[in-house]
Parts: C-alpha cells; structure tokens; sequence
C-alpha cells in the first residue's frame, strides 16, 4: 500500500531534473479490492509524473545554528613554487587558507595551479569567504529589524530584506528525503 508522503502546493526538489517544482497534483493510482491506493505519484508541472523518491522536502540545516565561528584567513606554505618563481603574487611563497575550526584546520584552499592564474581573485575570495560569517549575521540582523516594524520601512530596505531572507534560507536549508507518511489531517469539530 502507498500513501502521499507530499501535498499538493509543496515545495520539492525534483533530483532527476534539478530544479525545484511544486507539487500540483498527487495521483493515487487504486486497485479494485484495496482500502489504500497502491502507489502515489506526483505531477510537479515538469511534463511526467514523479514518485516519491525522486523528490526531495527542503529542511532547516541542524547545523546552521552553530553560529559562524571565527572564520579566518592563514597562509600557508606554497610547497610547489620557490618564492622568487611567484613574485607577482601578493606574498610570494605562500597562499590564504580560510580555516573554519579554532584547531586551524578544516575549510576552504584552492589548489596551486588555480592561485598562480589569478592571485588577486583568490586572496579577494579568501577574505570574502572569511567574513561570510558577519555577513550573514548582517543580513540576519536586517531582517529581524524589517520583520520588526515592516509598515515603517522604506520601500528599498524592504526589498534588501527579502533579499537577505532569501539568501538566508539558501544557505540554512537542505534537502531531505520524504517522510514515511504524512501526518493524518486533523478533524475540525
């Protein structure tokens, strides 16, 4: 037996196609004998129907909530280059590494090969990446400001907060499988 495990008008990320979709119409498939359908299938408007493994809920990130931490750029050694091979780099002998653990490890390098094309582009990346933290805290603060008093703020700072709202929700949202079923529908009496 099958039972909806989305609703019509859901957000869902369709994996084959890779792209998200709503759901426009759940299709139960029934078979003469049987209380349940026996299969459930999904029409997204993606021009076939879809089963639901093939979709995908968008769910807050556990991890989100950890706070930013104290992101920070490093150099690190460039084993590859003598530094007087690499003088048109910014500190010849060396690269940034944004580590994102107080151990100084973990997070993000770029390999050798990639620096040595366009020095200035990766060491601009590495501080972004570095204050991304901030940033984010940033555009949290303005959209609890925005959600505070939305009628008293101007039209532009609106829009900057739905912005940030969106962004937000791209970086604390993953994708998550299908619960088993559905919660049954309350009954309204």
């Amino acid at each position: 037996m099958a039972r909806a495990q989305f609703q019509k008008g859901q957000k869902v990320w369709v994996e084959c196609v890779g792209a998200w979709a709503f759901v426009e119409q759940v299709q139960p498939v029934w078979a003469k004998g049987f209380d349940e359908p026996v299969r459930v299938t999904y029409d997204v408007g993606l021009g076939r129907e879809f089963t639901a493994n093939e979709l995908m809920l968008a769910a807050d990130d556990p991890g989100a909530d950890q706070g930013g931490g104290d992101w920070r750029v490093l150099r690190a050694r460039n084993k590859w280059q003598q530094p007087e091979d690499c003088l048109h780099h910014p500190q010849p002998g060396t690269y940034p590494v944004v580590v994102t653990d107080r151990a100084d490890w973990g997070g993000w390098r770029v390999p050798g090969a990639e620096y040595d094309r366009d020095p200035q582009q990766i060491e601009r990346q590495a501080r972004l990446i570095a204050c991304a933290p901030q940033l984010m805290q940033v555009a949290q603060g303005l959209v609890d400001l925005v959600s505070e008093n939305p009628d008293d703020a101007p039209p532009a700072v609106l829009g900057l907060a739905r912005q940030a709202r969106g962004l937000l929700q791209g970086v604390n949202r993953v994708l998550e499988a299908a619960p088993e079923r559905l919660p049954a529908p309350a009954v309204l009496a």
